[in-house]
C-alpha cells in the first residue's frame, strides 16, 4: 500500500487532523510532514537558535505546549523557504519522538532513527532509512 501524500483529513477517535499538509522526501529519509500552522492545536513557543538547510532555507524552532505538557524544541518551520520549497511557508513540522503520538491516517508514526532527522516512519514504508548509527554519511 503506498504512503498517502498527506495525513488523513479524517482523524480516528478524537485525534486532531490537519487539512492540507506538505510532504517532503529526501534521499534515505522517511517523509517529513509539514502541517499548516492554522490547523495546529497546540501552542508554538519560539525558542532561540536556527539551522540552515541548503535546500529549504533557514529553519527556526519551537517548543510545543499542549495542556500542561511541553515538548522542548519539538517543532520547526521555514518562514521564508527557498523558491523550490515555497509550499512550506505557513507550515510547521514536528519531531514525532517528542510527541505523545503522531498518526498518518490510521498508521501510527515511529520516529525516524537518530536525533537530527524529523521523518515519520510508518509500517508501510519500504527501504533503508538514514539516522541510525553508521548511516550519517550515506
Amino acid at each position: 500500500m503506498p504512503l498517502p501524500k498527506t495525513p488523513s483529513r479524517k482523524a480516528p477517535d478524537d485525534r486532531p487532523a490537519a487539512r492540507e499538509c506538505a510532504r517532503v522526501l529526501e534521499t534515505h529519509h522517511a517523509p517529513t510532514y509539514y502541517l499548516p500552522v492554522a490547523d495546529f492545536q497546540a501552542s508554538l513557543i519560539p525558542v532561540a537558535g536556527s539551522s540552515l538547510c541548503e535546500w529549504k532555507g533557514v529553519a527556526r524552532y519551537f517548543d510545543v505546549l499542549a495542556g500542561a505538557a511541553t515538548a522542548r524544541r519539538a517543532a520547526w518551520a521555514y518562514d521564508t523557504p527557498t523558491a523550490r520549497f515555497a509550499a512550506l511557508a505557513g507550515h510547521v513540522a514536528l519531531y514525532a519522538g517528542l510527541m505523545e503520538a503522531v498518526w498518518v491516517g490510521d498508521l501510527r508514526v515511529i520516529p525516524q532513527p537518530g536525533d537530527f532527522y524529523g521523518g515519520w516512519v510508518t509500517a508501510n514504508l519500504d527501504g533503508r532509512i538514514k539516522g541510525a548509527p553508521g548511516t550519517q554519511h550515506w
